[in-house]
């Protein structure tokens, strides 16, 4: 979009010409391209400038060059021309303007000496080269001279000098011996830049014969030899020592003892110096300095610092090293060389010059007819260098006129070219240092648009990222870019699209909707040419599990996943490395597909593991660190410091922790006169501790190690340290868990805990055993024993106190005075029996016994308690005895009565009460006799139900298995069952208790009834017993269900009415494996019956209905036993009163914590508790 304004014509003139100049078209590389256009030539590899060629070798001088067409080459030497036809030595590279000059075959290099300069031409203009500068290298021997040997004195300074031969290139220089070993430099002894070796002073080891200067040749790989010279250095003492012996005993001389001297310069001399060097080159400067002792030189700048990271020092900071010097580094630089005694010093005055060098070299221009453009060669050096213009090889100022062109210093404008104005021009920039020349062609071409980028080119990018698409171009004038998407689609413009001059079109966040085909379209006033291109843009790969921090211990296996999601399109590879490198080389690391496992982890395995997911556009990664852990080295380097008799400092080093910080150190001790060879536990101390100042006993060989613990656990234990034995002493303490006690009645038995080896703290450990009758005013008996845990007293009275004491003694002394212990001499069998013995009926099954206390003079030893035996004589209701089994209850302590639980009801029984101590029981009390009373009866023990008719049913059964007392009737209650199993009315019926048997009359007939059974005593009743039956059908009906039955209707229905009774029985029976209740049970409990509940707690007993049982279908008896507990008002005891029973319901004081009986089967008064499937026949009633 253009704006309008008006603007002056002299400004509208620069910037179209800066335009013009912007726009200038640059020829792509591209090799079609290149073979078609018209190009002036461009040289494109030369020889050198300062070229030193080998005299053995031919000289070889390129030159090459490009053009279209191909450039033609020429040569002129020393300023003219070089006819190369005429020197049969001289031949020219096919294709090439490189000349080969051959002096292999009795050839000089020095007759070809000179300055060469190649030029390039076609018809678009020539090219030229840098003139360069031919000189055979040279490698001339020493010159023949006599070399004098040097005597010179101790600590006087010496130069010994080398002046090689002058050589081109110049030589290197360096000292050998005869043995062709390098002489060693140093401070007092260096070799200076000019070759010479200076020794700021001499010692008597300087003396030799062999000081050989060698100048080595580079270019031509020779070693020329000076011849050696030699050095004799006298001392004062020898020099001394010869002198006089050449005087008589009158004269009197000495040499001047060896003095000190403050330094001065060998080289540079004088105060002052001038160094110049140029631009991009390394300065050197050197001070040597001699003096006694040797001086130390040093470098300053002054007014300034020398440069950082471009200064050096070199031979031992005699010479001061710069390097790609600036005009920054000219001044003052001041070396200063000090010992001792003084200093002095020298400043070299640098000046830095510059050969030229460019800050704008001419670039080739092309143009297309009727356009303008510059070109601009700008150079800068020390002095300014003169910029001079040539075209074509030839001064400008006397080349051929152009219109289109204009000098104006370092830059030529060219306005309204045409096709003749091509050309190569040259620029030449020079002062006294040197110069530079450059090449820059003016190509003028009219072309039409190319696109250079291959069609129908697939770029492929990931979402979220940059997409660059190609449209390389060229065409003169240049060539308008522009941009379609699809085949019908408009320009692209605005934001989301940048448009680079190449022609690049760049979308700088391509999502998933950029993909497509791109059309690129050039055009200029010569014609338009359009290319396509494909864009896909693909999603990106991530790591969707990464690999995790992980910790392992030594030895065991770790697995780093990394799950990776990506297009589908692309194929995924997964890389694992190791701190940035390669995995190792081991068949511990294996590589699955989502993920690495290490097996076998060692300390080495530690380390940073990255995963590498790769695809052909993108790279994703993630890192996570693996710490190897493992229980610490053990420590090392124990020490023993500070050693007294109680007490010793230990130290140690800790071993490495294997990542796991140390928590703490445990310190064990091995006593090697007493246990050698165990270790006991002494103390620990915190992980940052190394050393702990340790409590010893005496009489105690000790060693010590050291126990490194962290979190993974303990390291193996240190070596010992040395041992250390401790002085022997008295004992500090005496024998433990002292007793006495008796084995017989007419004994004391005392025993203690022994002490431990290292407790004795000294030889002779015995002990001293005292014993006296308590509160009799008796003196103490004492023996002394070795060796023993134990002493037996003889001859005591039975069970009497004794005070008691053991104290430990050895070879130096007793221990402190033991504290004393009460024991008692044997025990007997007690001599009593309680009286007294009453008992007290709670219930039916529950008595409580009481008895007086025996004298406790008379238990002659521990009362343990009293022991209730008891057992059962014959039970009341059936008047038989039974086989008399006694059972026992212990009561601890001085108890006087106890509880009795778990009789029999109606029953006869017998116990006796005795008294217990440590030795065992006393007698028995005289044996007490007592009956329960009543209970409740058991179920009947059968109930069968026979003989079924139209409307009767006979029932028989049998006595309960436990009556409990005298049965005085029978309880019969029934009630009928309909096809949908809703319970009928129910009906009671009492029997008297002689019947075993009873016919049921006036029953419906076809009906199903349930029967409840129980016994009754006057207590109460007990438990029932149930059962269920089905009266039989008359014979009318019969035929008539015959009749049906014969019918394929009916049989039909009947098989479809079986199918859905037996899946009513499945889906019954899983509920009941559920817990759940079937539809019969809670009927049943909806129609409970009122007069049927639970006997009070009056008679001791509950009855419950069980469900359990009467699930199952139609059992023949259902018993269960009855179910008796205590009234709480019964009993004004605690369950405390309950003795300890064989079978091991009481606990150790008497409590009661068993059960008395079972539970009891819970009595409906209404429901169907059996599942079993109605009969064909009732199935049919029901249906009617």
């Amino acid at each position: 979009m253009m704006t309008k304004k008006t603007i002056s014509a002299s400004r509208a003139s620069l910037i179209l010409f800066l335009c013009q100049m912007i726009t200038a078209l640059e020829v792509p590389l591209d090799p079609i391209l290149l073979k078609e256009l018209s190009q002036p030539p461009t040289i494109t590899q030369q020889s050198p400038k300062d070229y030193i060629v080998d005299p053995r070798e031919n000289i070889v001088i390129q030159c090459e060059a490009k053009g279209k067409p191909p450039p033609s080459f020429s040569w002129t030497r020393n300023g003219t021309h070089f006819d190369i036809d005429k020197d049969a030595r001289v031949t020219v590279k096919p294709n090439s303007g490189t000349l080969v000059i051959n002096i292999m075959n009795g050839g000089k290099a020095e007759a070809y000496e000179g300055v060469y300069q190649c030029t390039a031409r076609n018809e678009r203009g020539a090219a030229i080269s840098n003139n360069i500068v031919i000189r055979p290298s040279r490698s001339p021997l020493w010159t023949k001279e006599k070399v004098e040997p040097k005597h010179v004195r101790e600590g006087d300074p010496l130069v010994l000098h080398c002046s090689p031969p002058v050589g081109l290139p110049p030589p290197i220089i360096f000292w050998m011996d005869n043995s062709f070993q390098r002489l060693p430099q140093n401070e007092r002894v260096s070799q200076g830049l000019n070759g010479d070796l200076y020794f700021s002073n001499v010692k008597p080891e300087d003396t030799r014969e062999d000081y050989i200067c060698y100048a080595r040749f580079n270019h031509t790989q020779t070693i020329q030899q000076k011849q050696p010279i030699s050095v004799k250095v006298f001392s004062m003492d020898s020099l001394n020592e010869t002198i006089s012996a050449n005087l008589s005993d009158t004269d009197f001389y000495g040499a001047k003892p060896l003095t000190e001297r403050r330094p001065t310069l060998l080289t540079p001399v004088g105060s002052t110096s001038n160094k110049v060097e140029l631009r991009g080159n390394v300065l050197l400067l050197e001070c040597i300095a001699e003096g006694l002792p040797t001086p130390v030189i040093r470098w300053i700048k002054e007014g300034g610092e020398l440069p950082i990271n471009r200064t050096f020092f070199e031979n031992f900071k005699k010479t001061l090293k710069i390097v790609e010097v600036s005009e920054a580094d000219s001044g003052k630089y001041k070396c200063v060389a000090r010992n001792p005694l003084g200093s002095t010093h020298h400043t070299i005055t640098v000046a830095v010059k510059a050969a030229p060098y460019w800050i704008t070299a001419p670039r080739n221009l092309v143009l297309s007819p009727g356009e303008d453009g510059t070109l601009i060669c700008r150079a800068n050096g020390n002095p300014k260098p003169n910029i001079s213009w040539l075209t074509n090889g030839v001064p400008i100022a006397i080349a051929p006129e152009d219109p289109s062109r204009k000098v104006d210093g370092d830059t030529i404008i060219f306005s309204d070219v045409q096709e003749r104005s091509s050309a190569v021009y040259q620029c030449n920039a020079s002062n006294e240092y040197g110069y530079l020349l450059a090449n820059a062609f003016v190509n003028v071409l009219a072309e039409p648009p190319r696109i250079l980028t291959p069609a129908n080119k697939l770029y492929q990018v990931i979402a979220n990222n940059p997409a660059l698409l190609d449209c390389a171009f060229f065409g003169s004038p240049v060539p308008e870019i522009e941009w379609f998407k699809g085949v019908k689609g408009s320009i692209l413009r605005g934001d989301l699209y940048v448009f680079h001059d190449n022609g690049t079109l760049e979308i700088p966040v391509a999502q998933k909707d950029s993909t497509g085909t791109y059309t690129c379209v050039a055009r200029n006033k010569l014609g338009k040419v359009q290319n396509e291109v494909h864009l896909e843009v693909k999603d990106p790969t991530m790591i969707i599990k990464q690999p995790e921090y992980k910790i392992i211990q030594r030895g065991g296996q770790v697995s780093f996943e990394c799950t990776i999601k990506h297009d589908p399109t692309l194929i995924p590879t997964i890389t694992w490395l190791k701190d940035n490198g390669e995995l190792p080389d081991d068949e511990r690391f294996i590589i699955h597909k989502d993920s690495l496992a290490i097996m076998n982890v060692t300390d080495k395995d530690d380390g940073t593991y990255t995963c590498i997911a790769n695809t052909t556009l993108d790279s994703v990664s993630a890192s996570a660190v693996l710490t190897v852990v493992d229980r610490p080295n053990p420590p090392f380097d124990l020490e023993l410091t500070d050693q007294l008799e109680r007490s010793i400092q230990l130290s140690w080093i800790p071993g490495y922790d294997n990542n796991s910080p140390i928590t703490n150190f445990v310190i064990e001790y091995e006593d090697g006169m007493h246990e050698p060879g165990v270790w006991h536990y002494q103390t620990e101390v915190r992980g940052t501790q190394t050393t702990v100042q340790l409590k010893l006993s005496p009489y105690v060989n000790y060693s010590f190690r050291v126990i490194a613990v962290n979190e993974i656990g303990r390291s193996q234990p240190s070596e010992a340290s040395e041992q250390y034995l401790t002085k022997a002493a008295k004992p500090d303490e005496n024998p433990s868990g002292v007793q006495g006690i008796g084995s017989e009645p007419d004994n004391l038995v005392i025993i203690w805990e022994p002490l431990k080896g290292f407790q004795s703290n000294g030889p002779g450990l015995q002990y001293k055993v005292s014993w006296r009758q308590k509160d009799v005013g008796d003196e103490w008996t004492s023996v002394i024993v070795a060796n023993v845990s134990k002493y037996i007293v003889s001859g005591t009275p039975t069970f009497v106190p004794y005070e008691i004491k053991v104290q430990a003694l050895n070879d130096l002394g007793y221990a402190p005075e033991p504290a004393e212990v009460i024991g008692h001499s044997g025990e007997d069998l007690p001599m009593v029996a309680p009286g007294n013995v009453q008992v007290h009926i709670v219930n039916s099954t529950l008595a409580k016994v009481h008895w007086d206390p025996v004298p406790l003079k008379t238990v002659r030893g521990h009362l343990q308690g009293y022991r209730i035996y008891y057992w059962k004589v014959q039970s009341l209701s059936k008047r038989r005895r039974r086989h008399v089994e006694k059972k026992i209850l212990t009561f601890s302590g001085n108890k006087t009565h106890g509880m009795l639980p778990g009789l029999e009801p109606y029953s006869s029984y017998k116990l006796n009460v005795r008294v217990v101590n440590g030795k065992g029981e006393g007698p028995a009390s005289p044996d007490k006799s007592f009956k329960t009373p009543e209970g409740v009866p058991s179920s009947p023990s059968f109930l069968k139900i026979t003989n079924p008719t139209l409307d009767s049913l006979t029932l028989e059964w049998g006595l309960p298995t436990h009556p409990n007392g005298v049965l005085i009737a029978y309880t019969l209650k029934f009630q009928p069952i309909n096809s949908t199993h809703e319970l009928g009315p129910l009906v009671e019926i009492r029997i008297p208790a002689n019947e075993t048997s009873l016919i049921l009359s006036n029953l419906n007939y076809s009906t199903r009834y349930k029967f409840y059974f129980y016994a009754q005593t006057s207590v109460g009743a007990g438990s029932q017993i149930t059962e269920e039956a089905v009266t039989i059908m008359d014979e009318a009906m019969a035929s008539r269900q015959v009749d049906i039955a014969t019918q394929g209707w009916f049989i039909g229905l009947m098989c479809a009415v079986a199918l859905l009774i037996l899946i009513l029985l499945i889906v019954c029976f899983i509920r009941r494996n559920k817990g759940g209740k079937y539809p019969v049970k809670e009927k049943e409990d909806a129609h409970a019956d009122p007069e049927i509940q639970p006997m009070k707690e009056d008679d001791g007993t509950f009855g419950e209905y069980s469900d359990a049982e009467d699930h199952k279908p139609l059992k023949k008896g259902s018993r269960t036993p009855s179910d008796r507990t205590v009234k709480k008002e019964d009993s004004d005891d605690s369950l405390v009163d309950y003795g300890e029973g064989v079978n091991g319901q009481f606990n150790e004081d008497g409590s009661f914590i068993g059960q008395y009986s079972g539970k009891k089967e819970k009595e409906p008064a209404e429901g169907n508790e059996s599942s079993e499937a109605p009969s064909p026949v009732n199935a049919m009633n029901s249906f009617v």
